[in-house]
């Protein structure tokens, strides 16, 4: 049963009964958004349309059975708040009986407030009067409606409102006032329709304004609004189609402005209405026709221009016409994600020869075409997730100047081919991870003439064949990345013979043979090494091994290695390391033995078989400075007392003592180590029975005595 009515005030609807499609209509026909302001059985819904300025109220009533509610869970009628004080943090539930009060267990001094998904639909000057000390305030989804006058007056080093989700219907003018330096203001999601809506007052220092998911059209600010220390101005998933010079005017006070206008469908620039600006970043992703977003930015400076698209917007095909607009224009970087290139062609590309950074990520690209030319300011080219056959059909050679090379998650498997890079000279970093590649012999060949290269990743690819000194093409590299790459090293010899500069070395699931003793050598100034799932002969890293000839190590990680023992003298070439991952293994406690030299390091034990530590291994951990002994098997009897004894002393040094538990014997299973308590002294029933066994003891002896006297003089 339901009515609509229009009043003064607007639309009044009300509904009983179970929701129907001609009530949807109505809806639909008479207001939009809807916003929920309270979910019970009786549930209370404001909607707001209209120009924001007049701020008008409907409600609309419906009533809906008990059994609907229990569906959607909207049932309980408890919220929960996030309190963060400088580094701490709390979760308290509050009552709904009050549920637009600030609890008064926050403390005067609080600083970092999250209240979101809470009920607060008016806030005014005594909603937060106390908490002066404010400097950021979420109230994101709080179904807030009215914001008053001088709401903030008292918060004088509030930088940061967060109001996204709330369904605003006012905002009074001096609704901000207060904060010295507001900075950061979120009105995402909040129903504006016009940014006439936002009060203007005390917004001077502001640096960045959010006003994403809304429902504005127009991006003409206010004559009086301030600009001129906004840094970002977002404005995506609204409703703009056309930007004049009228809406530009106002951002002209704004220096490397950061804007963006993703998901809205621009269908017209004025000509001019960019002009002779500068922005440090411009956003017009999901956009579907570019060459009227080039050609309406024509003697604009931006340093990066976002003009990809989405997963759920359909590939543009883009043509040389495409980027006629790109040729008046200054751009230091762009990127076109997810277009497809229609007959591409080196035209194609004459109008990017200013271009520093390019990316092409998913552009359905099979190659690119040969004799580009005029690209040679190009420094970063992203080609992550296309379909090449071979390395050399990114005709390398028309990017003479290029550093960064990303072909990662290549969808076809991909040939390195030989020497397809060699004219990359000043190439320092090369990414082709995830891209199927597979080589016997590998990697001077392919890796040709790079002799600046210092990080490569060829990680998540299929087996590797290691040449001796696999790398001498590249002997500037620090960091090198093969992880889950199955590497086949002929022993004695060493890949990596010849990075005397590398650093970090990621050889994790790589099914290595860490038999072989000399496979890291030359690796003299080593700090970071992974090897994470690979095993070690018998399950034990012995007295030799190939660690030996990484001295300078830090950092060693040797999880999930499928450890059983650790010989005593097995880290004593490693004098440098400050943390060690030994977990996922199945060592025991004697494998502590292994860590005596080692002092104040990171140490790792989590997941293995450590039931009893003995007592004379407790200094080797005393001397560390952090350790986990999370999910180990613990004996909490007595005969690891000592242990635990250490541990409850040193909980300031120990990680994850939630999880760190007893599982012998039965009736202690799942205890914290740190709640446990042992009575292992001598109770008051042993000292009885030992009194009488002594005593006993007495009384034989004195009979022995007085048997032998007895006996003695008998025989005088």
């Amino acid at each position: 049963r339901k009515s609509l009515v229009q009043q003064d005030q607007g639309w009044h609807i009300e509904a009983t009964g179970t929701t129907e499609l001609g009530l949807e209509q109505d809806l639909r026909r008479a207001m939009s958004p809807l916003q929920v302001e309270e979910a019970h059985e009786h549930c209370l819904l404001f909607l707001v349309w209209g120009p924001p300025k007049s701020r008008q109220l409907q409600r609309l009533s419906l009533t809906i059975p008990g059994w609907v509610t229990s569906v959607l869970g909207m049932a309980p009628r408890v919220s929960c708040f996030l309190l963060a004080v400088l580094i701490s943090a709390s979760c308290k539930a509050i009552p709904s009986s009050d549920p637009k009060e600030i609890p008064d267990t926050l403390p005067n001094t609080t600083e970092v407030l999250e209240f979101s998904f809470n009920f607060l639909p008016t806030i005014q000057n005594t909603t937060f009067s106390r908490l002066i000390n404010l400097v950021f305030l979420d109230l994101t989804r709080c179904q807030i409606n009215w914001v008053h006058e001088d709401t903030f007056q008292s918060h004088h080093q509030l930088n940061t409102i967060v109001l996204t989700g709330n369904p605003l219907i006012f905002m009074a003018e001096t609704s901000l006032s207060g904060p010295k330096l507001l900075k950061h203001l979120f009105l995402t999601q909040t129903g504006l329709s016009n940014l006439e809506f936002i009060p203007v007052h005390n917004l001077e220092n502001l640096e960045s304004l959010h006003l994403g998911s809304n429902h504005i059209s127009s991006i003409n600010f206010p004559e009086n609004f301030p600009t001129q220390n906004l840094k970002v101005l977002d404005f995506q998933n609204n409703a703009i189609h056309y930007i004049s010079r009228k809406d530009t005017h106002a951002l002209e006070q704004a220096t490397k402005l950061s804007l963006n206008f993703n998901g809205n469908d621009i269908k017209g620039i004025e000509p001019g209405a960019f002009n002779s600006k500068i922005f440090q970043s411009l956003k017009f992703g999901g956009s579907l026709n570019l060459s009227i977003i080039l050609k309406g930015l024509q003697n604009s400076t931006i340093q990066s221009l976002w003009l990809g698209t989405f997963e759920d917007t359909d590939d543009q095909d883009l043509t040389s016409d495409t980027f006629e607009g790109l040729c008046d224009m200054s751009v230091e970087s762009i990127n076109l994600q997810k277009h497809r290139f229609y007959d591409l062609s080196s035209s194609t590309f004459r109008c990017f020869t200013r271009l520093q950074e390019l990316d092409l990520t998913a552009a359905h690209l099979n190659g690119l075409p040969s004799g580009i030319e005029g690209m040679n300011s190009l420094k970063k080219l992203v080609l992550n997730a296309n379909s090449f056959d071979q390395l050399c059909q990114i005709s390398a050679a028309s990017f003479p100047s290029l550093r960064d090379l990303y072909i990662k998650g290549n969808m076809r498997k991909l040939d390195l081919g030989t020497r397809c890079l060699e004219k990359l000279e000043n190439l320092q970093k090369l990414d082709l991870s995830h891209s199927d590649i597979e080589a016997s012999d590998c990697c001077n060949l392919q890796l040709k003439s790079l002799r600046r290269l210092q990080y490569l990743n060829l990680s998540y690819n299929q087996p590797l064949g290691l040449e001796d000194q696999a790398f001498r093409e590249c002997p500037q590299l620090e960091r090198l990345d093969l992880a889950f790459t199955h590497l086949l090293v002929k022993a004695p010899h060493s890949p990596f013979q010849n990075l005397h500069l590398l650093r970090v070395l990621n050889l994790s699931h790589c099914l290595l043979d860490a038999s072989n003793q000399r496979l890291l050598a030359g690796l003299r100034d080593l700090r970071h090494l992974n090897l994470q799932g690979n095993s070690f002969q018998d399950g034990s890293i012995s007295k030799t091994n190939l660690l030996q000839t990484v001295g300078s190590l830090e950092i060693l990680i040797l999880s999930s290695c499928n450890l059983l023992s650790i010989d005593q003298q097995a880290f004593h070439g490693l004098g440098n390391v400050n943390h060690l991952d030994l977990s996922h293994n199945s060592l025991t406690g004697d494998s502590i033995d292994a860590l005596n030299h080692l002092k104040g390091i990171y140490l790792n034990l989590a997941s293995n078989n450590i039931r009893i530590i003995p007592p004379h291994l407790l200094p080797a951990l005393s001397q560390q400075s952090t350790i986990n002994l999370s999910h180990n098997p613990l004996d909490c009897t007595c005969s690891n007392i000592n242990f635990i004894t250490w541990y409850k002393e040193n909980l300031y040094k120990l990680e994850d003592l939630e999880e760190t538990m007893c599982a012998n014997p039965p009736p202690l299973r799942g205890v914290k180590l740190s709640e446990v308590k042992l009575y292992c002294g001598i109770t008051g029933v042993g000292i009885f029975f030992i009194v009488v066994f002594v005593f006993l003891l007495i009384l034989l002896l004195i009979f022995s005595v007085k048997f032998i006297l007895r006996w003695k003089y008998q025989h005088i």
